[in-house]
């Protein structure tokens, strides 16, 4: 199953010194494997990001593959993050892909 977890560049940095994305209260998941479900369900979780960062940072979307519900899910489980570019994008602008190891790169600017 694929999870689409909001966070801000302070979580994720925090997750990979934990080496664990913590399971979220409400998971995203994507209802069919087709693109358009996938999109829809990385923009509602970038929509939550937003309502976290307080309109103030930038967006960050964890994108994970997980076999079961509930646990934390392990960093070997990650298999991208998206996040804007810069900080105060527009909301409708589609985030950036990151490979896992480009995340602690992306956190180095956090």
């Amino acid at each position: 199953m694929r999870v689409y977890v909001p966070a801000s560049l302070e979580l994720l940095a925090d997750w990979l010194s934990a080496g664990e994305v913590p399971w979220p209260a409400e998971p995203i998941s994507p209802p069919d494997d087709d693109e358009e479900s996938e999109y829809a369900a990385l923009m509602t979780a970038a929509d939550e990001s937003a309502e976290l960062i307080g309109g103030a940072g930038r967006r960050v979307v964890v994108v994970a593959e997980v076999a079961s519900e509930g646990r934390p899910i392990a960093l070997r489980r990650v298999v991208a993050a998206h996040a804007d570019v810069e900080d105060f994008t527009d909301p409708d602008d589609d985030l950036a892909w990151f490979a896992t190891q480009e995340l602690p790169e992306l956190v180095g600017g956090a």
